[in-house]
């Protein structure tokens, strides 16, 4: 009887033997950063697949080191021995321009103790020099060794072939295809470094998935984690932590500051922690712009709070700070939390699915129009030029996010205050709390003017 219904495939190896460039080049996405520098992944990065006619979990792993002693490598070691107690099928990538040195002889004996099917798969194998070194490779015991390039897609598809063939031998087959599963609502957990992200999910999903450590930036890449709540289905996507532009370093935290911004694109909520123990900084501020550009759901939420004393005096105090500092996300549901114990972490869930209602709500046309003849009337716009604003026009062009177009004659004489006081007012009137709204303001083409009477 297997262990899963769908089949899950751990990639193991060295840091720096390429596993990260084979994930991506086997589930045909960049979705692990690769780069030069050893150690880049450290959480267990899942993607699932369809490997012809079998739904496929792929696991790409941090590099497996046995010399290492530091705390953070104990953690990545940890990381590793889950995913193969996890996986069905290994796949042992090795270097396959070097010669085996210890840690290779370790991880195959590590490897045999697992009882777990196996591929010993030698990549960089792009030029006729690479093969001297794979009858070195068979030293480690293995039936057959695999010779790749994930970089140079050589050799990719004769693996993919093979997996699928040990996959059939195991017994696994074709359950149901892979959904796009538009009814799961994606929550991304975005904050400082070390504002408690990855142990807010862990305790989310009850088990030990990402990496957490008391140093700053331990999370780099992206990981989704799927979770079911009050039948619902949530998609959990943990990110590296951000700084400011300036303070982010060449090389590995850029791509990760990178991949935490696409990681708010494609959410449809996003969870900004602040860490209590440290205040509210300028940096959460900076934070929400990303999410207000992108015009995402927003639950903001105090984590640590365990470190209280005098809770409910210090809950008054920052809900002052949050309405003087966010005055200009008055909409968004603030939360006070505990990671670490558990405490109130399950409200996001609730939330979550009310603010995705009001990302999913429809206003007619005419009350738009109503609506913005009424708000004008009531206060006109200041301008600071000579014509005067005329509004003619509002109307929903999209739906999470929610997005309404305005035609205007002069926008660019509309103060920013204005359009905040518009906003203001159709929040009011309409709802939707706990998400961002796409103002979109359009001017009317001089030639149009006379088909259209200002409101």
């Amino acid at each position: 009887m297997n262990k899963h219904e769908t089949p899950i495939i751990a990639i193991i190896g060295k840091p720096n033997v390429g596993k990260s460039t084979l994930f991506n080049r086997l589930i045909k996405k960049r979705v692990a950063i690769t780069a030069n520098e050893a150690g880049t992944t450290r959480d267990r990065i899942f993607y699932k697949i369809n490997l012809k006619d079998i739904e496929t979990i792929f696991v790409d792993t941090s590099g497996l080191e046995f010399s290492k002693q530091e705390d953070i490598e104990a953690e990545m070691h940890q990381q590793v021995k889950a995913a193969l107690q996890e996986a069905d099928l290994i796949i042992f990538l090795v270097d396959g321009k070097s010669i085996p040195v210890a840690d290779d002889y370790q991880t195959a004996e590590l490897l045999r103790k697992n009882s777990k099917p196996t591929f010993l798969v030698a990549n960089k194998c792009d030029n006729p020099n690479s093969f001297q070194y794979l009858s070195d490779w068979s030293e480690l015991g293995f039936d057959k060794i695999h010779d790749i390039s994930a970089l140079h897609n050589k050799n990719i598809d004769n693996l993919k072939k093979e997996i699928y063939s040990e996959l059939k031998r195991l017994g696994f087959e074709n359950k149901k295809p892979i959904k796009n599963n538009n009814d799961a609502i994606k929550i991304s957990f975005v904050g400082r470094p070390n504002a408690g992200k990855s142990t807010f999910i862990n305790s989310l999903l009850n088990e030990k998935r990402l990496i957490t450590s008391d140093l700053p930036g331990t999370t780099r890449d992206a990981t989704d984690s799927e979770i079911e709540y009050n039948d619902q289905l949530f998609t959990l996507i943990d990110t590296a932590g951000l700084r400011k532009r300036g303070k982010i370093e060449k090389g590995i935290e850029k791509f990760s500051s990178i991949r935490a911004l696409d990681s708010i694109e494609r959410s449809d909520i996003v969870c900004l922690i602040m860490d209590y123990s440290v205040g509210i900084r300028a940096q959460d501020l900076h934070i929400t712009s990303f999410i207000l550009d992108n015009a995402k759901g927003l639950i903001l939420i105090l984590n640590k709070i365990d470190l209280m004393e005098d809770k409910e005096q210090e809950r008054k105090r920052i809900i002052n700070i949050l309405k003087r500092r966010f005055d200009y996300l008055s909409w968004a549901p603030v939360v006070f939390t505990s990671g670490l114990n558990k405490k109130n972490i399950t409200q996001i869930f609730s939330l979550a699915e009310k603010i995705q209602i009001e990302r999913n709500k429809s206003i007619e046309h005419q009350q738009l129009i109503d609506f913005l003849q009424t708000t004008y009337h009531k206060h006109y716009p200041t301008t600071g030029g000579p014509r005067k604003v005329n509004f003619y026009d509002m109307k929903q062009i999209g739906k999470n996010p929610p997005e309404f177009e305005i035609l205007v004659n002069k926008f660019e004489n509309i103060h920013f205050s204005y359009q905040r006081y518009l906003e203001n007012q159709f929040r009011e009137q309409f709802g939707f709390e706990g998400t961002g709204i796409n103002f979109i303001y359009r001017d009317l083409d001089k030639k149009l003017t006379k088909k259209f009477t200002p409101l």
